[in-house]
């Protein structure tokens, strides 16, 4: 996504044009219509890029999976094309559901692992059936408005196993919301202030394993990002 991640390098993989910070712009726009075309417009693109886990991804995936066994759900929100997030629980024998706003997105994920689950559904309105060991919801919270993403995050956590883990990435910083440009394609961005959202996260009845800085805010264009893996309580809490 359009935050810097240090660890990976993967800004430097994506963004071609100089930083187009727009804060008036960015809350009059459809955001998940912008969002939904840009990344369809750049599936190909995405799919040839988005590869491989940085160390840090890599950290927060073995804390999700430390208690998963083979046959066990994991709900992929953001999915994408599926690699590398998706294709490393199918590795390891668990059952994947990805849901994804990108038909194009979709379609190369559905080619390429067709044994998985793959529906398109905007977020953060989504109704599925059923339980899940784990969620994921990695890059994905920072391309919505900030006020839905308590409601995304309810719907997560009633979505999970008691028990069940949520790996998650969210902006580094509570800076007004903005647009930038991937891959010559414009894409919006909003967070909570990580104190904020760690708030949001207990008040809902998660117990945070792992809160970490993957990298700072800067003075530039770089607004942060930060990463939590949490655990829900074996009742459900109040919303």
């Amino acid at each position: 996504a359009g935050f810097n991640d240090e660890t990976t390098g993967f800004r430097r993989l994506v963004i071609e044009k100089p930083f187009g910070h727009d804060t008036a712009t960015a809350a009059s726009l459809n955001q998940v219509l912008l969002n939904q075309q840009s990344y369809d417009a750049i599936a190909r693109h995405w799919w040839q890029v988005r590869t491989t886990l940085g160390p840090r991804e890599q950290q927060c995936l073995d804390l999700l999976a430390a208690d998963l066994a083979v046959g066990d759900t994991v709900l992929d929100l953001g999915c994408g094309t599926g690699q590398p997030m998706a294709s490393w629980f199918l590795d390891r024998g668990l059952q994947v559901t990805g849901i994804d706003q990108s038909a194009e997105m979709l379609a190369l994920a559905r080619e390429a692992y067709p044994q998985a689950r793959w529906l398109q559904h905007t977020l953060p309105e989504f109704e599925l059936a059923g339980r899940f060991n784990a969620i994921v919801l990695w890059d994905v919270l920072f391309h919505l408005p900030r006020d839905d993403h308590r409601t995304l995050l309810v719907r997560c956590r009633d979505s999970l196993l008691p028990g069940g883990r949520l790996m998650l990435t969210s902006g580094g910083s509570a800076d007004a919301a903005f647009t930038d440009t991937m891959f010559e394609n414009r894409f919006f961005y909003d967070s909570l202030a990580p104190s904020t959202l760690q708030s949001v996260m207990q008040d809902l009845g998660f117990h945070i394993e792992l809160m970490d800085v993957i990298n700072p805010p800067t003075d530039g264009r770089d607004k942060g990002r930060i990463a939590i893996v949490a655990r829900t309580a074996h009742t459900t809490a109040g919303t």
